[in-house]
């Protein structure tokens, strides 16, 4: 019989394919078999944590983007300009999942208001590579700073086994070219709790990802065929 995974996969950082899987925790053993998981009402709650969470999240760069007539969309764009400079606009596209009408507004605020520039591409001149002025890398800091001060002190409150826990449900959330996505920008995206340039280089050693214990209840990126 094939294996059930009960969590979505990722991606983990060098390409291999890793499922999220959590840890037994023996103060919480597992529901008595019959009983679901999640229920309805724990589905309703993630709604609305997801809901409110984001509103209030979003809303710490919303005021400052609003002085400048811009909105959520314009700051969605700047993130990813930023955290990929010399990206294309179809590669943005591909991220932001708008249409190109939309992109094209957004981008063209951009650039009029000096905080993108567009240069052709070095082997293709039809495609159009995106990078932040000076401008756009102080705004994008400013927004930045807004809402790392809304979100430091509650991973400072929720703990750190609590902040890998959120990092597990997001990456399950998350659809595979997006993890794909984060496991190669993120150098601590990690399996258990190795460093990541650790982990490597155990691979590179044994052939296999080293797999350190993980404390009860914690998130691990498990590779595949390993569990």
């Amino acid at each position: 019989m094939p294996e059930t995974k009960t969590l979505h996969d990722v991606f983990r950082p060098g390409g291999s394919l890793a499922v999220v899987e959590q840890s037994p925790d023996p103060a919480h053993p597992p529901a008595a078999a019959g009983l679901a998981f999640p229920r309805e009402e724990d589905i309703r709650l993630a709604q609305d944590l997801l809901f409110f969470a984001y509103r209030d999240f979003t809303n710490a760069a919303d005021v400052a983007l609003e002085e400048l007539g811009l909105g959520r969309a314009h700051h969605r764009a700047l993130h990813f300009i930023g955290r990929n400079p010399g990206i294309t606009v179809s590669e943005l596209l591909a991220i932001l999942r708008i249409t190109k009408q939309s992109l094209a507004r957004v981008l063209g605020a951009l650039v009029d208001q000096g905080y993108v520039a567009q240069a052709q591409g070095n082997q293709d001149r039809r495609q159009r590579l995106l990078s932040m002025t000076q401008a756009g890398q102080a705004l994008e800091r400013r927004l930045f700073e807004r809402q790392q001060a809304v979100l430091a002190p509650a991973y400072r409150q929720a703990g750190a086994t609590a902040v890998e826990g959120f990092r597990g449900v997001m990456l399950a959330i998350m659809d595979e070219e997006a993890c794909r996505n984060i496991a190669e920008t993120h150098a601590t995206v990690r399996l258990g709790n190795a460093p990541a340039g650790a982990e490597r280089a155990a691979e590179s050693a044994t052939g296999a990802a080293a797999l350190p214990e993980s404390p009860p209840g914690a998130v691990r990126l498990v590779p595949a065929g390993r569990r």
